[in-house]
């Protein structure tokens, strides 16, 4: 047996409790890993929550988490490591856990920590893959939501080192690592919309909303043009004619190799905030929920 954070219902943080589980077997394709590091993601907490409820519904009880990082202990037939190797990825069935399994495992660099590079997963996917559909690219300016969050960060420097003009809308406490990122700073709240005419006076190509807070109908209107926005936060995109957009495990291999390259060379930042003992998931769940954080937040079995 094995130790795991587990829910047998949905509901408040508490119900995450310390479990006895049975170590995942990987099947063809798949490898097991001695998880060194798993990242929490706001999905985590809808999942948790049952807002995800209908959506993707959990066979109860369940492990959560998205993603992880970890030694490889057991291979199956086909896997693309070895017993040994030190890799990271999406996890098959949770990664709040001592032992989880990868279906696509990447290789973890020396130069990047556990803690980057289980954080770097579901982020950088989600950032790659929304970039890609907004189909940015030099010259235009982007105006990102939520430009502090884990998300936003990296979108933000990933569309600064192609040549993409970058507006993100940010708290007061995330102004001067945006600008240092080359990006220009607007402050989120009443007023945003102007704040941001003024800061791109030529106009927005195109919006990332990375903060669901309610500013898809500004944000149409400042591209001109609902296609050019997209949201992976804000439940009522299809009301402003804007794509939702989710990711899956499938494309994170077209990405994740390059931003492990990336931030390997410390030429891509991953803020992590602060790392917990994988049986206090309950407290980085209460601390993400309240937006304690200022970066990722990492849980260590």
């Amino acid at each position: 047996m094995s130790k795991a954070i587990t829910f047998s219902e949905y509901g408040a943080p508490e119900v995450l409790r310390p479990s006895e589980v049975t170590p995942p077997e990987p099947a063809p394709g798949q490898v097991r890993i001695r998880v060194r590091a798993a990242s929490v993601n706001p999905f985590d907490l809808k999942y948790r929550s049952g807002l995800m409820a209908q959506a993707a519904p959990a066979r109860l009880p369940v492990v959560p988490g998205l993603d992880a990082a970890g030694v490889v202990d057991a291979v199956g037939e086909g896997a693309g490591a070895a017993v040994g190797d030190e890799v990271l990825g999406f996890t098959v069935g949770g990664s709040y856990a001592e032992y989880a399994l990868l279906e696509r495992p990447v290789g973890r660099p020396r130069a990047l920590s556990w803690e980057v590079a289980a954080s770097l997963v579901t982020v950088g996917e989600t950032a790659s893959r929304v970039l890609r559909q907004l189909g940015a690219r030099a010259g235009q300016t982007l105006l990102v939501h939520g430009a502090g969050g884990s998300v936003g960060t990296i979108a933000v420097q990933l569309a600064v080192a192609r040549g993409i003009t970058v507006v993100g809308t940010v708290g007061e406490h995330d102004v001067e690592r945006l600008t240092a990122q080359g990006a220009t700073a607007v402050r989120y709240g009443d007023g945003w919309a102007e704040r941001v005419r003024a800061a791109a006076p030529e106009g927005v190509d195109l919006v990332f909303d990375a903060s669901g807070a309610g500013v898809l109908a500004d944000s149409v209107a400042l591209a001109g043009d609902s296609a050019r926005v997209i949201t992976i936060a804000d439940m009522s995109a299809a009301e402003h004619g804007v794509r939702f957009s989710a990711g899956s495990a499938d494309q994170a291999e077209d990405f994740l190799p390059r931003l492990v390259q990336l931030a390997a060379a410390g030429e891509l930042d991953v803020p992590v905030w602060r790392t917990y003992p994988l049986d206090q998931a309950a407290t980085a769940h209460r601390d993400v929920e309240a937006r304690r954080n200022k970066g990722k937040v990492v849980l260590l079995p």
